[in-house]
Parts: structure tokens; sequence; C-alpha cells
């Protein structure tokens, strides 16, 4: 039982599989206000992105499937997950943030993380 996490059966064992690897991740990753943080948070619906300064504390850009111009918008969660990735590097850039260190908050890099990840990538962040 690592850090502390009780081993269960079905989703409860997703969920603590989910925390060890979030806590893994997060013990290498930190961000700094040259490189900041890109957060990202995914629930069976939603998508949020977020670039984070770790040493002050604050956000510094942030997109959603909850946003306005991608809530009503066409396909699938992927291609969802995509326009969040493109949105939340336009916003990092007009705020002046060019490299980021990318956090997946303990899911698997693969399908909608990895998604948001080339689409932001594609906008211009490095990572």
């Amino acid at each position: 039982m690592a850090f502390g996490v009780k081993i269960a059966k079905g989703d409860a064992y997703k969920r603590a599989a989910a925390k060890r690897r979030h806590i893994r991740v997060r013990k290498k990753v930190s961000g700094t206000a040259e490189r900041p943080r890109l957060v990202v948070t995914r629930s069976n619906r939603h998508m949020v992105a977020q670039v984070i300064d770790d040493i002050q504390g604050h956000t510094l850009a942030s997109a959603s499937t909850l946003d306005a111009s991608i809530r009503g918008g066409e396909g699938d969660k992927s291609a969802q997950a995509k326009q969040v990735g493109a949105l939340v590097a336009e916003r990092a850039k007009a705020a002046g943030v060019e490299a980021v260190v990318f956090d997946r908050g303990g899911n698997k890099y693969a399908g909608r993380i990895a998604a948001l990840a080339d689409a932001a990538r594609e906008a211009g962040l490095k990572f």
C-alpha cells in the first residue's frame, strides 16, 4: 500500500490507482514563473486545463469544456479536449508563457489527455 492509499475493488480501485499515480507525478513536477505547470483535470463529462505558478500559487491561464466557446461545440470528447488544449495554449501565450511542465494529474497519457497535450503543442506551448 503505497502512500497510505487503501486498495479496493472496482471503481474504488481505479480511483486509488489514479491517486497513487497523481502522488507519484506531483513528487517530480513543480511549476515556476519561467516554466509553470500545465495541470489537466478530467472527469467523465468535462476537462479543465490550468497553467499554474506553484511558487506564487497563481493560475496564469485556464480553459475548460465549460467555456462558452467550447461548450456547445460539435464532436466527441477527444475533439473537445483538442479545443481545450488549443485554447489554454493561446491564453498562456497571451499571459507571456512559452514553456510549461505537463502534469497529467494521475490520468494515463492516452485518449483525451494526449489529445489535449498534442493540441497545446501544436498551438505553440513547449513541453
